[in-house]
């Protein structure tokens, strides 16, 4: 899983093989969710506390999630981002 960033329990990851909308995938214990890096739209299921801190991570660092999805189309790897702190 090419993970890109992990912060406060929660892992961030995305994948080559994945189909547009851009976005990226949240694992945090058991729970798992996708959400699309444009709109924010969420699938799965995540507690809303964990959320909220990943739309901020997400606003910080759009153009690079964007730099990242962009990389995978091309075959490329991805570049870590910097946790929330």
């Amino acid at each position: 899983m090419p993970e890109i960033c992990r912060f406060f329990g929660i892992i961030i990851a995305m994948f080559a093989d994945d189909h547009n909308p851009p976005h990226f995938h949240i694992r945090y214990g058991d729970y798992q969710a996708i959400v699309t890096i444009e709109k924010g739209v969420v699938k799965g299921e995540i507690p809303s506390s964990v959320l909220k801190q990943v739309f901020r991570w997400m606003e910080l660092h759009k153009e690079e999630l964007m730099m990242n999805w962009v990389r995978l189309q091309n075959g490329e790897e991805v570049h870590k981002i910097n946790p929330l702190i």
